[in-house]
């Protein structure tokens, strides 16, 4: 099927400016680095260096986890005012300064450092909503799919490379200078929206108009048919990930000891992670998104037959863990992809809807926590497996036949898309 100019067919004059997919790998670094390096990463280790409790420190993580799943609600800022590649480095400067204003409180436990660290967390957001953004402005489906790919590929690459410099450190500095290396590792990578396609700034943009194109938005994006099924794929429970951050659990079930856990899930497993999500450029842009994806994501499930039908071995855990970690990377690239296919061109409210879409996909990773853990409980660690396998499985397997029967269509452009 030939290659689809987004822009051109929304009746848009193509911009003159090179596309640059490959430059998203570095403009997620910023959230990157804060999400996955810092607070889902290295933040529950230094909380532990502090005497904070086991409960309180997962508290206070889940706390700020919350920013990925309701910045929707301010996330279509990035869409008005001032260009989305100023906004990322407003966004990355904040989130820089305010996390490094709490970690030179007294305790990082302390309702200060917390409300500045949340503070922090809703910032970076602001780089996810401009990345989205601006990806939506690719003209070619080829174009999208690399974006994709390296956008994933850069988050997992970085938080792993954040996880790692500031675990080293802070065996050797306080939490003061330590915070200023974090921010440094935010701010400094967001130098790189210069090299960022420009994009044209919203001018003379009212409360009223503003609201208005948000509802618009709103309107375009889920009241319609089409909607439907890409509402449905972004909340069914196939390849959320949710066992990433379960496989650590039962690998002394397996008879994996602690040091091998740790490289299996660490450093070794970002790698994986992030060497799948690039290998899914290698899928040809004629193939379609959701098409790609779910694909991909029964495949991952099936893998997961050896973690739940194989001998409770560490050879199992490792192939089972490795083949894991690899396919969820390219099943994360494509998902990034499908979103951009739900999208459709950018328009005005590119990031704004964008955010929307993309919040929803968060929503499978808390509840399929949940019902792997419970499958754990049940049946033990390969319950644990088996519970995503099957579940996921079904709901990949429903989704694809619906999808393969349906012709590729291009997302229509919001009508204030145009207007001045």
């Amino acid at each position: 099927m030939p290659e689809v100019d987004l822009e051109q067919a929304a009746g848009l004059k193509p911009s003159i400016t090179k596309e640059r997919p490959w430059l998203f790998g570095l403009l997620i670094a910023p959230n990157a680095v804060l999400a996955y390096g810092i607070i889902a990463g290295v933040l529950s280790y230094l909380l532990r260096k502090q005497g904070v409790s086991i409960g309180r420190s997962s508290e206070i993580v889940s706390l700020l986890i919350l920013p990925q799943t309701i910045y929707f609600l301010w996330s279509p800022i990035t869409d008005f005012w001032i260009r989305r590649r100023t906004w990322l480095m407003v966004g990355a400067v904040a989130s820089a300064l305010t996390l490094a204003a709490a970690f030179h409180g007294r305790r990082l436990d302390t309702s200060s450092a917390v409300a500045l660290m949340f503070l922090s967390a809703c910032f970076g957001q602001l780089i996810v909503s401009s990345c989205g953004g601006m990806m939506g402005a690719l003209r070619s489906e080829a174009t999208r799919r690399k974006a994709s790919s390296v956008y994933q590929g850069g988050a997992l690459a970085f938080g792993a490379l954040g996880v790692f410099v500031l675990a080293r450190l802070a065996e050797r500095m306080g939490m003061g200078p330590l915070g200023w290396i974090a921010a440094a590792l935010i701010a400094l990578p967001s130098l790189a929206a210069f090299a960022a396609p420009e994009q044209p700034r919203e001018q003379g943009q009212g409360i009223r108009k503003t609201f208005a194109g948000i509802w618009d938005e709103f309107k375009t994006t889920f009241f319609r048919w089409r909607a439907i099924p890409y509402t449905l794929l972004m909340l069914f429970p196939m390849a959320s990930g949710a066992l990433i951050g379960l496989l650590p659990g039962i690998a002394q079930d397996y008879h994996v000891s602690g040091q091998e856990m740790a490289w299996m899930n660490g450093l070794a497993g970002a790698l994986l992670t992030a060497t799948g999500s690039l290998a899914a450029t290698l899928i040809p842009a004629r193939i379609r998104a959701s098409v790609a994806y779910l694909s991909v994501c029964l495949f991952n499930e099936a893998l997961l037959v050896i973690l739940w039908l194989g001998p409770l071995s560490p050879w199992t855990y490792f192939i089972g863990a490795t083949l894991y970690l690899f396919t969820i990377g390219t099943c994360y690239a494509l998902f990034t992809a499908v979103v951009l296919e739900f999208l459709g061109q950018s328009g005005k409210s590119g990031s704004g809807r964008y955010s929307i879409i993309n919040s929803l996909g968060n929503i499978p990773v808390v509840y399929m926590t949940a019902l792997d853990g419970r499958g754990g409980q049940l049946w033990g660690a390969r319950g644990l497996a088996g519970t995503d396998a099957v579940v996921g499985a079904i709901g990949a397997a429903i989704l694809l036949a619906y999808f393969l029967t349906r012709k590729r269509t291009e997302a229509p452009v919001p009508a204030f898309a145009n207007s001045k």
